[in-house]
This record gives C-alpha cells, structure tokens and sequence, in this order.
C-alpha cells in the first residue's frame, strides 16, 4: 500500500478535501442518471461502490475525526449500504500508512531522539496503520514492541472536521440535524480522548491490571518511558483478528472459551469497574489457536455514571416490565424517550400493549 508523504493539517487544507469528496460524489450521480436514462432498470449499486470509494480515498488522507467516523459507520452493517461499509472498514487497520519521514520527525519532536536511538530495531514501515494512528514492530532488550504513533495535526483538528463532516453525515445517514448534534458530540468528546495518548497509557495500565485474573485473557504490557502524548509503547501481541481466524476454522471448543472470555471481559467492566473498552471493532481483539485472546487499544473507554447503570439495569427486573409508568420513566431518564416522542400522548402505552 502506498504511503503518505504529509497530512492535511489546517482548516483550509482540510475542507478542501471534503469539497473534492463532495464534487466527485456529484460527478458519481450524474454518471449514475445519464446511465439510467438509457437503462431504466439499472441498480445504485455502482453509485454506492464508486461514491463509497471517493468518499474513503478523502477520509483516509485527512486521517483522524474524518476517518474515525468511517470507521464507526462500517461497524453497524444495517446503517449503510454494503459497498459503504465494506469499503469503510478498511479505516479500522488497513488505512494508507505515512512515510518514514513523517514518523522520524514525529518522535524527533516529543522524545528529541530518532526511532533508531531509542530502540534496539525499529520498522520504520508500519504493520497496522488505522484512523487515529499507525502501529510498528520494534525491538529492545530482547523484547517485541508495538509503537503506535499518532498522525500529525489529527488531535488539533476534531473539532473543525466534525463540523465540516456534518453536513455530509446529514445526507449520507438521512438524520435530522438535532439527531446528528446529539451524535457528533459524544464523537467529539470521545475523539478528543483517544488522541491523548497520556490519557491512554494511564487507562490501559489501570484497566489490563483490573482484568488480569479474567482467565483467557492477553494483555501487553505499556512502556511509559517509551511513550508520549503522541506516541504509544507496549509488547507486541500475537493474534488473527476475528475475519482472518474464523478462516483457520477453529473447533467449537476453541470459539467458546474465546465468547466465554469475551463475555467475562465486558461484564467484569460493566459491573464491577463501571467502565468499558468502548472501541469494539475486529482490530482490537486478537484471537489466537490456544484460546486466549488478546486486548488492546484502551483509547475509547465509556465511564458508567451510577444514575445511568442504575436506571439501565432496572429494566431487566420483570416486575419493571410489569409497570408500564415505572418502564416509561426510566425510559425518560435513559433519554431513550425524547421529547417529540413524550408528546404523543399514550405512546408508550400503545408500544408496551402489543407485547
């Protein structure tokens, strides 16, 4: 895969590659009508194909917000057309890695030392490369790392690109604006947590530990010495993501103690440390032949506020379901009701009267 020399960095720079997505998804309907009129009969599907295609050339170079977003809509398989969300999730580990150059000087600027002064060996061509940062192998002491090295300029840009993408989320994902608002926040203040990588180290420490005793677990362990604000240690895990390993054709006993696992690891979290490994996606997961699995990324974590888990978990009481005015204000308190839909009068009524 080719790699990249620079990434766009200010505002300007930056909404021009969303204008260039934009003119080609334009491009892409008129083809698509002109076509149309001589075939009456022709299908979206090549439109999807070469819109999703233009759309994701322009996020993988922005990197970042823009290309996160990508990455957060391939996971829900129902929200876009196919040829979207197969082509979106390449954002989750196969995004266009940079140069050499640009990861030298990215270190060069927070540790004031090349990658070759403070490892033994280090890859200079990145293995994984996502949408916030890209990941390489290196050595030292004998040990195998992963160094993950964040993109430049994507922790200062969130907020404007969100803004910029706004309008295209609209159109894409036919949401009304005050739906989108609701959404984008939570995006932004999630983004602007995964890209303090300090904030990371600190999580992925403190919540490996929590979990250690989680039987078939992996966890690496994190070099605070060897990381910054913008770059990441930690060992280096062994392990298929989910597609490539069910391709081994594992036994079932093998897939159950990895579910089992799986299972274990979000309740513990949820229950017990009232926070979650909040990045779920199939780069994130190592599944390896023995039946352990390994776990990393702790750049997204989701905090349980009390007032939450304890509404949430009323509703699994039967006698809740049972009081349809207790079930209705939880509901209220969950914001799973909103306003609009409070306004229809008996609403909840009429749902809960055709169980």
């Amino acid at each position: 895969m080719k790699s990249q020399t620079s990434v766009p960095t200010t505002k300007v720079a930056r909404a021009s590659q969303f204008v260039k997505a934009g003119v080609k998804v334009g491009g892409n309907y008129i083809k698509h009508y002109s076509k149309k009129l001589l075939d009456p009969s022709l299908s979206k599907d090549e439109l999807h194909k070469d819109n999703a295609a233009d759309i994701y050339d322009a996020l993988s170079e922005l990197k970042g917000s823009a290309l996160k977003m990508a990455q957060m809509l391939s996971m829900d398989r129902g929200l876009l057309p196919v040829a979207y969300s197969d082509k979106f999730t390449m954002a989750q580990y196969s995004a266009p890695p940079l140069s050499g150059p640009l990861v030298v000087k990215t270190f060069k600027t927070y540790f004031g030392k090349t990658p070759a002064q403070l490892f033994d060996k280090f890859d200079i061509q990145a293995v994984n490369a996502a949408s916030i940062g890209q990941v390489h192998l290196a050595w030292k002491n004998g040990k195998k790392l992963a160094v993950k090295v964040q993109y430049p300029g994507v922790a200062d840009a969130v907020s404007s690109d969100l803004k910029i993408a706004k309008p295209l989320a609209v159109r894409l994902l036919n949401l009304n604006e005050r739906d989108i608002d609701r959404y984008m926040g939570e995006v932004e203040s999630k983004l602007l947590e995964e890209t303090d990588y300090d904030l990371e180290l600190r999580r992925s420490i403190d919540i490996s530990q929590a979990c250690a005793h989680i039987p078939d677990l992996v966890f690496p362990k994190y070099y605070p010495e060897l990381s910054s604000k913008r770059i990441l240690t930690m060992d280096w895990l062994d392990g298929l993501h989910l597609k490539e390993f069910l391709k081994t054709n594992p036994t079932q006993e093998i897939r159950n103690r990895i579910g089992q696992a799986l299972w274990d690891f979000y309740d513990f979290q949820i229950h017990t440390l009232r926070q979650v490994h909040a990045d779920p996606h199939p780069g994130n997961f190592l599944m390896r032949p023995d039946g352990t699995m390994g776990v990393i990324d702790f750049g997204c974590v989701k905090v349980i506020p009390d007032f939450y888990y304890d509404n949430y978990f009323r509703l699994v009481n039967p006698d809740t379901l049972e009081d349809p005015e207790l079930t209705e204000e939880i509901f209220e308190n969950l914001e799973f009701l909103t306003p609009p839909i409070r306004q229809q009068n008996g609403y909840f009524s009429r749902i809960s009267s055709k169980k």
